[in-house]
């Protein structure tokens, strides 16, 4: 099956949103969850409104630029505005688990090696 190019959106309206920026915050990766911390305030950017409205509940990054039909990269220099503000907060879904919780190196090497037995 043949695909055809990607559409990443007119750059001009790109250009508009991110305001001319190209360097987008690394701290957010595909997988980071965003959460809105507050409403939408009159006069807000209209891509930022969304992300709010979308982030309700805890909305990986990548469903995030789904959603808005927009490149990952423009979603990260807006999420940055967002979290700049105090608006939104993010976190990846392995730094909820408690590193207490997971087994021990020992324990893992130990069953490694019974299953190469087997």
């Amino acid at each position: 099956m043949t695909r055809g190019p990607v559409d990443i959106g007119d750059p001009d309206r790109l250009y508009m949103v991110t305001g001319g920026r190209t360097d987008a915050d690394d701290a957010f990766d595909l997988v980071t969850l965003i959460v809105s911390e507050c409403e939408p305030t009159a006069g807000m950017q209209s891509e930022h409104v969304r992300i709010l409205e979308i982030c309700r509940h805890p909305t990986a990054l990548v469903e995030v630029a789904a959603e808005l039909k927009l490149p990952i990269t423009v979603v990260r220099i807006l999420l940055g505005d967002l979290h700049d503000m105090g608006q939104i907060s993010a976190r990846h879904p392995r730094a909820a688990r408690s590193v207490a919780g997971l087994p021990e190196t020992a324990l893992l090497q130990e069953v490694l090696h019974g299953l190469r037995n087997l």
